[in-house]
């Protein structure tokens, strides 16, 4: 018979095990909220794993089904090699990756292919391992050692390590959309910085090399002037987004070698070009990217290495193609460059340029650039990018499909070298000269995007738009605008179209605007509704913003979603529909993003 103090004590242990778990979970939450780096979240979520299972190690995996591997992310209390990536035919991992459910030994010595070394091995006994899950899909393990031999799991056991593998996926779907994310951001940024240089060459390099040449012609030096023309050519080159002058017709080996002996000529530095393996015939972007890319490593030579010799090389590979550039000069600290301190020589801020340029234009491939510099002892550039780039930005990358639309077909041509040179994310698909058969075309080639203009003869812009969005109401269609006065322009709004730019409009805008409307999001050009389209419905001046509907204005334009607007401001995600809804009809603005290029109220 069981006594009074018995079931006392029983309810008491009950009560403490219930409450660790509950504290165990509770600060499984704490971890998560806001956190991203993924290994230190799964030490937690295994410590704590570990603790209410008794057991002092444990093993945390990612899998890749689709590779057939998985990697071990985190060990604790045993050495599982971690950091290193194994087929799924081996150790516990491979097992739940196969058996899709919980897998229990009573001896790790019956693990196939385990990876823990002896004399650590033989100390192991009971193991449990669950699925990570998410979405349906297996991308993790979570795996519990015991060292008491007589330690048994059952059950309940993988019950309660099935919740620390939820928590698990969590941490796992979140660092990877937080990588995701950083890596978009990323590469916006590098998106930016080449149309900020672009821009610059135009309006400093080129205009600067063109007052050189008036001056030269003055003067009458032969050598200087043909120097300056040739740089002045080579940036209308680049502007224009041609090839190098000295890809023409030539080799990469050829074009490399003749920038070595510029280098020999401009700075009497002993050059050398090694090439190592079969050459092969590059395709023209290959070519370009990388001969950029050298052509920057060399200039920076010239400019800030004061080396004796430099050294450049091709080495053609099974699958990619390498450029490598080193020389003896007195070199600098990387990462002092990349925090903004000046190196020795100064020219910081032109070398950082350099370096980011370098890194962008292999990254725009697939590909990657590493540089080696120590200060007093000479630089190395290597740059390696594949044959065959799948995809722009990284391997299997989409781009956004553009259809262009327009009877004219010097304005077609002109539309589509100003997407294709600013913005490599794009790819024009189609190019139709009728607007009456972009409907049919829409249908066969299923474009992220439709650029058209306003006025057309036969069908106008508002009606292509709504021919398009009843084929398919998700359809972007951004119009070219002759003025901000004309009425159409908000009929076509009112209409579905989700962009508009003016006919002046820089290639950068363009592709800002068809990049925006593929996302989803609605742009117009800064300049469109700065003037005329500051007018309300009627015609009238602008009626003037409420208190209240000023901060709605002024929060959405620091980029913030409805649902924190509304935390901000205490009120309903309705109430600031509401108040967007009066701004929006107040102003005469087609579109959120309008906004920001509106005067204020």
């Amino acid at each position: 018979m069981t006594s009074t103090a018995d079931i006392t004590g029983t309810g008491t242990a009950s009560t403490a095990t219930a409450q660790r778990r509950l504290d165990s979970l509770a600060a499984m939450a704490d971890d998560l909220a806001g956190h991203f780096e993924l290994v230190p979240l799964l030490e937690r979520i295994l410590r704590h794993s570990m603790e209410l299972l008794g057991c002092d190690s444990g093993s945390v995996c990612t899998v890749d089904e689709v590779a057939g591997t998985y990697t071990k992310e985190v060990d604790l209390g045993v050495v599982c090699e971690a950091g290193r990536t194994f087929p799924l035919a081996e150790g516990v991992t491979g097992a739940v990756v196969r058996a899709r459910a919980p897998v229990v030994l009573d001896e790790y010595a019956r693990v196939p292919g385990g990876h823990i070394p002896e004399p650590e091995r033989s100390a192991l006994h009971g193991v449990i391992g669950v699925p990570i899950r998410w979405n349906g899909a297996i991308i993790g393990a979570c795996v519990v050692f015991s060292r008491d031999a007589g330690r048994r799991f059952g059950d309940d056991d993988a019950r309660l390590l099935e919740l620390f593998a939820a928590h698990a996926a969590i941490a796992i779907t979140n660092a990877r959309l937080h990588a995701q994310a950083a890596e978009r951001a990323s590469e916006a940024a590098a998106a930016a910085e080449r149309e900020r240089v672009v821009r610059d060459v135009h309006d400093t390099v080129g205009r600067g090399l063109a007052a050189v040449l008036l001056h030269l012609d003055a003067a009458e030096i032969p050598a200087a002037r043909a120097a300056a023309r040739a740089a002045l050519a080579e940036t209308r080159r680049t502007v224009l987004g041609l090839g190098p002058a000295l890809l023409d017709g030539r080799s990469l080996g050829e074009a490399v070698g003749l920038e070595l002996s510029w280098v020999e000529s401009t700075a009497g530095v002993a050059t050398h070009l090694v090439t190592v393996g079969e050459a092969r015939v590059l395709t023209p972007e290959v070519a370009r990217q990388l001969y950029r890319i050298v052509q920057e490593a060399l200039t920076n030579v010239v400019a800030h290495a004061g080396a004796r010799t430099v050294r450049a090389g091709l080495v053609y590979g099974d699958t990619s193609v390498t450029a490598l550039v080193e020389d003896d000069g007195r070199g600098f600290d990387p990462e002092a460059l990349r925090r903004g301190s000046p190196p020795a020589g100064g020219a910081a801020d032109g070398r950082a340029l350099g370096l980011r340029g370098l890194v962008a234009r292999a990254r725009h491939l697939g590909g990657t650039v590493l540089v080696d510099s120590t200060p007093g002892w000479g630089t190395r550039v290597r740059a390696e990018v594949p044959y065959a780039p799948d995809g722009v930005g990284g391997a299997g990358r989409e781009r956004w499909r553009v259809l262009v639309v327009h009877p004219s077909p010097v304005v077609r041509a002109g539309l589509v070298r100003m997407l294709e040179v600013t913005e490599p994310d794009v790819q024009v698909v189609g190019e139709i000269p009728d607007p009456a058969q972009a409907v049919e075309a829409y249908g066969l080639l299923h474009p992220h995007v439709v650029l058209t203009a306003l006025h057309m003869p036969h069908v106008d812009g508002v009606q292509l738009t709504s021919y398009l969005r009843s084929a398919d109401p998700h359809a972007a269609v951004v119009l070219v605008v002759d003025s901000v006065a004309d009425d159409r322009v908000r009929e076509a709004a009112s209409g579905g179209a989700v962009g508009f730019v003016t006919r002046d409009v820089d290639a950068g805008g363009l592709a800002r605007a068809v990049v925006a409307a593929a996302r989803g999001d609605q742009l117009v050009a800064a300049d469109l509704f700065a003037s005329g389209g500051a007018a309300s419905e009627g015609g009238g001046p602008v009626q003037r913003l409420t208190p209240r509907e000023r901060q709605v204005r002024d929060l959405l334009e620091e980029g913030l979603p409805y649902k924190q607007v509304a935390r901000r401001l205490g009120i309903s995600i309705k109430t600031v529909e509401k108040h967007v809804g009066a701004v929006l009809r107040k102003t005469g603005a087609p579109s959120r993003a309008a906004l920001t290029a509106l005067p204020q109220a």
